[in-house]
């Protein structure tokens, strides 16, 4: 058994914000540390949307691994640099559906 669980962060548009609670959740009850996007449950700024993608960035840096949560097969911008960001860094990245 490793040092520490295996550290996950999800990616995915917040519009899959029911998609990603349940991914959280089976990775969680498999013994995986979860880390995912922040859920504001109301209407943000530019600026508030701005740090929330930044300390995204900094999930993934934590993370072993992305999981991208796309339903349908849909990635949108942020999380195709998120994707770009975790591929640069040397992170494994695997996708809940295929396109």
């Amino acid at each position: 058994m490793p040092d520490r669980p295996e550290i996950v962060c999800i990616c995915g548009s917040t519009r899959f914000a029911g998609e990603m609670r349940e991914a959280n959740r089976e990775l969680t009850f498999a013994g995986m540390i979860v880390v995912a996007p922040g859920e504001a449950g109301e209407v943000i700024t530019d600026d508030q949307k701005a740090v929330l993608d930044e300390l995204h960035l900094r999930k993934i840096d934590l993370a072993d691994r992305v999981l991208v949560v796309n339903p349908g097969g849909y990635i949108g911008e942020s999380t195709r640099r998120e994707i770009a960001y975790a591929l640069a860094a040397g992170k494994p990245v695997s996708y809940t559906c295929s396109a």
